[in-house]
């Protein structure tokens, strides 16, 4: 069996690289090892997962589902008063996104890849990836409809999507480094009725710190609500070790906040708790000769942003365009490397600067908008600080898709980037002149977000990479 791309793994970032290959003509094979619906947290999707979904041509099958719109989130975070990251008020009433079921959305995205035209087949493991000087070229696999039978399949590209299995990036090239300040460990449930903080934007998030972690409470569909606490492994051990069951430790964590025991009060908790690791780490690489590693397969950064679907959309939308335009000669296999590694690593690398700010400073929510600006402000941008807009443009997804198509012609994204940009000319607040960053030496300057000198950039109409000629 010969297929142009092989994906393995059927989340949202192989679904969706799936989606959008077959939707360019390109003869796909999908291969997810379970069989969905299956269970899987992170419901809490960032804005610009609308703009990516909406490319795939799923946002219909989506909004169909009734999910909570979700614009915004409420942080109450430290000693500080509560605050609210409105997209609405900030980018306009058509930035919005969802709060879902996974187990419910990923399957409409595993089915809108098929019905797209990729061949998509579940209960399929991928046993060993075949390599020739380097660059992997087909696929050993078994399904359990052909009775495990051991399957050959070539292949000119593979995207990895395989999440934190990572085939490729912890199986093969063994090159994933930890950050050791994210050895965070979540347990969580979920409650039917209960409710969330006053002022919380449509369908928001609440993010609720504690000292030794933070709460999340996410509005579902019917009443229900998903809750739970992040800390760190060491500390997650030790409480462990007071409890009986893993049920009495999380309803005694809920307890331990005013907060969140007032927000659960009419609610009833529903079995089972879950517990999951939630170790950050990064790939030395994210693409190689043949080769693109999506989402989780890549990185995975601690959940507080919610900014894990985000990621995985992202990437798969890049890793499509990148093997599309390579496909077509529009740039050289080694050009489409460079302008993905360049811009998934620095929409995690910009992610995780924002994510340790928020967790190291509690110097106060200006200190984490003025590290935000310093890594979105472009020249020509007013210097008003003050503003939560650069930092809400980053956490929504809004600077990624920015920085891809940082040229004409990036087609749907223009009018939310142009509506972030205004957004962040609003700003009337002024900053603390000089106020330092104990993250200074991670800062990353704007010039770096993209590769002007190429002059590639993102195209979504067909999808694929632009090279925009020198002028004169």
């Amino acid at each position: 069996m010969t297929k142009k791309v092989l994906v393995i793994g059927g989340g949202p970032g192989g679904s969706t690289a799936a989606a959008l290959l077959a939707r360019n003509g390109v003869d796909v094979l999908l291969l997810e090892r379970e069989h969905f619906p299956r269970y899987h947290i992170g419901e809490s999707l960032a804005s610009s997962c609308r703009v990516v979904l909406d490319l795939s041509g799923v946002v219909d099958k989506i909004d169909a589902q009734g999910y909570p719109a979700k614009r915004g989130a409420l942080l109450r975070w430290g000693a500080e008063e509560d605050w609210t990251i409105n997209w609405s008020e900030l980018f306009g009433s058509n930035v919005s996104s969802w709060q879902v079921e996974r187990e419910h959305f990923d399957q409409i995205l595993l089915e809108h890849a098929a019905e797209q035209g990729a061949d998509v087949r579940q209960g399929a493991n991928v046993k060993r990836v075949l390599f020739e000087d380097g660059r992997p070229y087909a696929a050993e696999w078994t399904s359990e409809a052909d009775d495990g039978k051991l399957i050959t399949t070539e292949f000119d590209y593979v995207i990895d999507a395989s999440g934190r299995a990572g085939v490729l990036s912890s199986q093969y090239f063994k090159n994933r480094r930890p950050h050791e300040i994210f050895r965070n460990v979540a347990i969580w449930g979920y409650w039917k009725g209960g409710r969330t903080l006053p002022n919380t934007p449509d369908g928001g998030i609440d993010i609720i710190s504690h000292p030794e972690g933070w709460y999340w409470v996410i509005p579902l569909r019917d009443g229900m609500h998903s809750v739970g606490f992040v800390t760190h492994q060491t500390n997650f051990l030790e409480k462990r070790k007071k409890y009986g069951s893993s049920e009495e430790m999380l309803l005694s964590i809920v307890d331990d906040s005013e907060t969140v025991r007032d927000l659960m009060a009419d609610g009833v908790f529903e079995q089972p708790v879950r517990i999951e690791q939630d170790f950050s780490y990064v790939a030395d690489q994210f693409c190689g000769p043949g080769y693109y590693e999506v989402g989780d397969a890549a990185c995975f950064l601690d959940p507080l942003l919610s900014t894990g679907v985000h990621l995985a959309l992202y990437s798969a939308m890049l890793a499509s365009a990148s093997v599309l335009a390579t496909m077509r000669e529009e740039v050289t296999e080694a050009e489409a490397a460079g302008f993905y590694e360049t811009l998934y690593r620095n929409a995690y690398a910009r992610l995780l600067v924002l994510v340790s700010g928020v967790y190291e400073q509690y110097e106060g929510k200006d200190s984490y908008f003025w590290l935000a600006q310093r890594m979105v402000r472009e020249k020509g941008h007013l210097e008003t600080d003050g503003s939560n807009a650069a930092f809400v443009e980053i956490v929504a997804g809004l600077s990624d898709l920015r920085d891809a198509g940082a040229a004409e012609g990036s087609g749907v994204m223009t009018e939310l980037v142009e509506e972030a940009e205004r957004a962040q000319r609003r700003a009337d607040a002024e900053l603390e002149d000089g106020k330092p960053s104990n993250l200074a030496p991670l800062r990353i300057d704007p010039s770096d977000l993209h590769d002007v000198a190429s002059g590639l950039y993102l195209v979504t109409k067909p999808l694929g990479i632009g090279r925009q000629r020198p002028a004169g």
